[in-house]
């Protein structure tokens, strides 16, 4: 099982310049690593739907890489969203589940059908073109540049430990320099960035 440092500080080392979107309990922790204006914050919004706005970012932005990092409570509460990405195609989009098999942010209450959901499998029934489920350092970061460099829709399902990061917030008092503003000036900021590059 990996832990958070195993899981963002090879993606933050070779990301590149991907947008970022990230949720729940790696909000917080994804900050310590990137300060990126590609990272976006999917914080005080509806559970389970950052892979749709990452997806929908990756569809408008086709040339350029779109990672979400999702949990695998939020995976669960919008599993349709697997169909809709691999019926997509969008060759661009990499869809992480980070399975710690428990709603972190809400006091690290199980998550239903833990040790037993194969996200993977989901995945590659849906049509993904390629699903990969680590649950061990070295073996994520000698496939990681592989996966981020290769055609997508993909999924990584990425075994991790639970964590204790508390409820998510937005403002000055928020670390995480992309925790700062709040979600709709964070919005703006990131559709600001993406179309300076157009």
């Amino acid at each position: 099982m990996l832990t958070k440092h195993d899981l963002l500080q090879p993606l933050a080392t070779l990301r590149g310049d991907a947008v970022v979107v990230t949720t729940m309990g790696v909000v917080r922790p994804w900050g310590k690593y990137s300060t990126s204006e590609l990272d976006f914050a999917s914080a005080d919004s509806a559970m389970g739907h950052a892979a749709d706005l990452a997806l929908g970012i990756a569809l408008a932005q086709p040339q350029r890489k779109v990672v979400c990092l999702n949990g695998d409570g939020s995976m669960l509460m919008t599993l349709g969203t697997l169909v809709t990405v691999a019926q997509s195609a969008a060759t661009n989009f990499i869809l992480f589940v980070i399975q710690n098999n428990t709603y972190e942010i809400t006091g690290n209450q199980p998550v239903p059908g833990s040790g037993f959901v194969d996200f993977a499998a989901m995945a590659r029934g849906a049509g993904f073109r390629e699903t990969y489920v680590f649950d061990e350092a070295q073996d994520y970061a000698q496939h990681l540049p592989g996966i981020l460099e290769g055609e997508g829709p993909t999924l990584v399902v990425v075994k991790v430990e639970p964590g204790t990061e508390g409820p998510l917030s937005r403002g000055v008092q928020e670390e995480s320099h992309y925790l700062k503003p709040s979600l709709a000036e964070s919005a703006h900021r990131l559709r600001k960035v993406l179309t300076s590059n157009d």
